[in-house]
């Protein structure tokens, strides 16, 4: 009967804690050669610009946008 409810208490301790893993942040960047634009951290760590998936790493993504001479906030 332990066993069963240390089961039950590990299976509910994984989902609260994977509960935070579906969220998505967003910034606002601007360029000098392109229009303003969102970009957005999504859960599985790619980076998405107005939506769109670019299948890039976030940091990746936001590092080189920077090194362009892009501003986000």
């Amino acid at each position: 009967m332990k066993k069963i409810k240390f089961a039950i208490i590990g299976i509910v301790l994984l989902l609260l804690g994977c509960k935070d893993d579906d969220s998505r942040t967003c910034i606002n960047c601007s360029s000098p050669i392109t229009t303003d634009f969102e970009l957005c951290r999504e859960s599985d760590g790619n980076a998405s610009v107005n939506g769109q998936n670019t299948n890039v790493s976030y940091d990746v993504y936001l590092d080189g946008l920077i090194a362009e001479g892009a501003s986000c906030d």
